[in-house]
């Protein structure tokens, strides 16, 4: 399955997507918008799970790339396409050139998972730990699989730097977790490293706002909507994302094949942070600091049938998105 192929001769450098006027409005035909509303959704799904990337859901759905040099457009050279024609046309341009009416549907889809599966998901993550981790776990691995078949050609580089992303995640997921209670400045700084994080394949942005201790925070300011926190951290978020994604686009239009295994490794290693089988020093299992054990030693037992059969869902789920993802891109392609 390829969810990554491209038509240029150079497999170590895809095109660039650059919206025209066609590709617009293709892009703004209804289906085609649903489709990236529910990748949206599914996006904030997995940022919402600490140790489960939104960029993991975008890589996979076949949106990333799109995504990447969407934000990464944003900027004062904007000012510049506007002046071109001014008006109305110097406006339409603008949003053509930063893929507007993709960006704000994606958005609206994760947006919709906050407001919706937040609560859900940390009752989940509260009360039945075993049968989430397990589904995000065949999830992830089922990533990583469809991810190495798309590296084209292996060299020691690439090699190289798939283990360094991997021993990173594995690294990020095994720091403390912060107890400070956040002040507004702090939740704005969290924001913006978290945004890096959530853009990253494999490197979880909720995760990083559980280590810098905002994550609960977060959770409740959405549950009760705390209008001064959400702000807060979406400034912050905006932030980091403006400067972030910059490099990540530049790298991936120069080094696409040995970004692609930076990534994969970032994804690889996160196998470890949602690993099911976890409970803390005292044998509990919804506590936010545990460690990992063999299925056997759990203590409500290993539990086979369950756990394997949300793995498997959540590899074939993956698989299908893969799918769904390859063939947007073809459409797109041939337009």
């Amino acid at each position: 399955m390829s969810i990554m192929t491209s038509p240029s001769p150079q497999p170590n450098t895809p095109p660039t997507h650059r919206p025209n006027a066609s590709s617009f409005d293709k892009s703004a035909q209804p289906k085609s918008l649903f489709g990236v509303y529910i990748k949206g959704m599914a996006m904030g799904a997995a940022d919402i799970v600490p140790g489960v990337s939104g960029g993991t859901i975008a890589l996979i759905a076949g949106i990333y790339q799109r995504l990447i040099n969407a934000l990464g457009s944003i900027g004062p050279s904007l000012w510049q396409v506007f002046r071109a024609d001014g008006g109305i046309k110097g406006l339409l341009a603008v949003w053509r050139q930063v893929d507007a009416t993709f960006l704000l549907v994606l958005l609206l889809g994760i947006v919709t998972s906050f407001a919706t599966l937040a609560g859900m998901i940390k009752y989940l993550l509260d009360n039945q730990p075993l049968l989430i981790w397990s589904f995000f776990f065949g999830l992830v691995v089922a990533t990583v699989v469809i991810l190495l078949s798309e590296i084209k050609r292996w060299t020691a580089a690439r090699a190289s730097l798939f283990i360094a992303g991997l021993l990173i995640a594995v690294f990020i997921s095994q720091l403390p977790i912060s107890s400070a209670t956040p002040s507004l400045p702090y939740l704005f700084f969290a924001g913006a490293i978290a945004i890096c994080a959530m853009i990253l394949p494999g490197i979880s942005g909720s995760f990083i706002l559980l280590l810098m201790g905002a994550y609960d925070a977060v959770l409740e300011a959405v549950d009760t909507f705390n209008l001064t926190v959400i702000f807060t951290l979406m400034a912050g978020m905006l932030t980091g994302l403006l400067l972030f994604t910059r490099l990540l686009k530049w790298l991936l239009s120069k080094y696409y094949q040995a970004t692609l295994a930076l990534l994969t490794g970032f994804i690889a290693g996160s196998l470890v942070k949602v690993w099911p089988w976890k409970v803390d020093a005292l044998g509990t299992l919804n506590s936010e600091t545990t460690h990992n054990v063999m299925p056997w030693h759990y203590p409500t037992g290993a539990q086979w049938l369950t756990t394997v059969g949300l793995m498997i869902l959540g590899a074939v789920l993956v698989s299908l998105l893969s799918w769904w993802g390859h063939q947007s891109k073809q459409t797109r392609a041939n337009f």
